[in-house]
């Protein structure tokens, strides 16, 4: 008897979705959208970490200080924390606004205020020139959390980790160049003396890494202008199809009333427990993490006699560099499969549990580098133990980007859901730092645990994530399914 076109027996143990059809094919990037997107995430912190290899000196040059060695830092820290203050009180406002009149004008908008602030900061000649110039690149910038908003747009459940894993990797790069451009553009009157010979360069002479910085983010402006498409859906033009965006989230005028009525949605409404979850997740992972950074320099530089490893600045610059290019590559060679693999709850999971054996590292490379007396292979393993640890930490930053992304109850409230999320982080690190450092020379100078209560506190917070962790949802789906 032919059986061929009969239908088929299900049972209890039939699975109703067949095993080939379980998984969606995946949807391949679109290149050009997300390659112009990557190239603003690179401009960005290429401009905002130049100025960290001069700006004590510049403090101690315009006098600030009034001769005071010792106080360098405190202005410094000043200066180096007002963006974040500036960005956390108006990142919610820019997201907002994207939901409204689009993300590529609030981009343009963010690159331009960037641009200008930067060449302020290379003409200000004192302190107050300073602050207005950092806080205006905070207030004037809401591109970080918009940029996120448009990879999620770009992006569906396919290929979430693929656009996600490319954020960390361009911040790891401009985290890498723009110290660079800092460090050797500074003062050019005294290292090209025929070329800079000019009296403006004396009386401005960090003005050209600020300038080169202005570039960088010119180039970017013109870019985006010229070849970004809008990925708004209420904004966007007829041909940005799903080849396009790679996703499908095209409307059309039957629906477009009612998207205007969802991103008109009251902050309150969006304060429910499936966003609050992933950015508290968020926050948490930022804070602890601008802490380990916090530390790491400080550790690196305390002198043995204290519990530290006594490096010199060149020593800590080389193991900085390390950890950036090392982070950068596994990011972009096995970020994505990895979350293909595990999952991204399980992935998150294992990266925030990384956080306290990497924190353990700072006790024992003090121990072994007291009872040896020096810094040695043993250290140099600590150290690339330590590093491993790190990098696996750092793939928590691409799963909570997904998260965050796939918790917007839809795409047209997603930049206010980011936005959310980068003022919960913005303040995170405005307060992350100093509790690290301050809890760091506490602990020291009180020899409170033998000098090291400063980790067993950030071990229990920890913990704290690891709990919040375990609160995601098991599964990311698109908006729309």
């Amino acid at each position: 008897m032919d059986t061929s076109n009969s239908p088929r027996i299900t049972s209890e143990t039939t699975p109703l979705v067949p095993a080939e059809a379980s998984k969606k094919p995946k949807t391949p990037l679109p290149k050009l959208q997300i390659g112009i997107l990557m190239t603003l995430q690179l401009v960005e912190p290429i401009a905002s970490m130049s100025i960290f290899p001069y700006i004590n000196q510049l403090i101690k040059e315009l006098g600030i200080t009034g001769g005071d060695d010792a106080a360098v830092g405190y202005y410094a820290g000043i200066i180096e924390s007002l963006f974040f203050v500036a960005q956390t009180l108006t990142a919610f406002a820019w997201s907002r606004l994207s939901d409204r009149i689009g993300r590529k004008p609030v981009l343009l908008m963010g690159l331009s205020g960037t641009c200008i602030s930067m060449l302020c900061f290379g003409l200000s000649t004192t302190f107050w020139g300073l602050v207005i110039s950092r806080c205006m690149c905070g207030v004037l910038n809401g591109n970080v959390s918009v940029m996120k908003t448009m990879v999620g747009e770009l992006t569906d459940s396919t290929n979430m980790a693929q656009g996600f894993a490319l954020i960390p990797i361009m911040w790891c790069i401009g985290g890498f160049v723009g110290p660079l451009i800092g460090g050797t553009l500074a003062r050019p009157q005294d290292n090209w003396p025929r070329l800079f010979a000019h009296p403006f360069w004396s009386k401005y002479p960090y003005f050209l890494p600020c300038a080169v910085s202005a570039c960088g983010l010119v180039l970017g402006f013109f870019a985006l202008l010229f070849f970004l498409e809008e990925t708004l859906s209420t904004k966007r033009r007829p041909k940005l199809t799903k080849t396009t965006l790679g996703t499908s989230n095209g409307v059309d005028s039957g629906n477009r009333e009612g998207l205007s009525h969802t991103s008109n949605m009251s902050m309150r409404s969006l304060l429910v427990p499936t966003i609050i979850i992933p950015i508290a997740n968020y926050a948490m992972l930022a804070l602890l993490d601008i802490a380990l950074l916090a530390i790491l320099p400080l550790f690196f530089s305390t002198p043995i006699y204290l519990g530290g490893l006594g490096f010199s600045p060149s020593r800590i610059g080389f193991w900085m560099a390390i950890f950036a290019m090392a982070d950068g590559t596994f990011q972009a060679l096995f970020f994505a499969k990895i979350v293909d693999w595990v999952g991204p709850k399980r992935l998150f999971c294992v990266s925030v549990s990384c956080f306290m054996p990497a924190m353990l590292m700072f006790p024992i490379m003090s121990w072994l580098v007291h009872t040896r007396g020096m810094v040695d292979h043993a250290i140099t393993f600590a150290l690339i133990s330590q590093i491993a640890l790190t990098i696996i930490w750092d793939m928590a930053y691409g799963t909570v980007f997904m998260f965050i992304t796939a918790s917007a109850p839809a795409k047209s409230v997603l930049g206010a859901v980011n936005g959310l999320g980068q003022t919960s982080a913005s303040m995170a690190r405005i307060v992350g730092p100093t509790f690290a450092t301050s809890l760091f020379a506490f602990s020291k100078e009180h020899n409170i645990l033998n000098g090291n209560a400063v980790y067993v506190v950030l071990i229990m917070l920890a913990g704290v994530l690891r709990l919040l962790g375990s609160q995601l949802p098991d599964d990311i789906q698109d908006r729309d399914e």
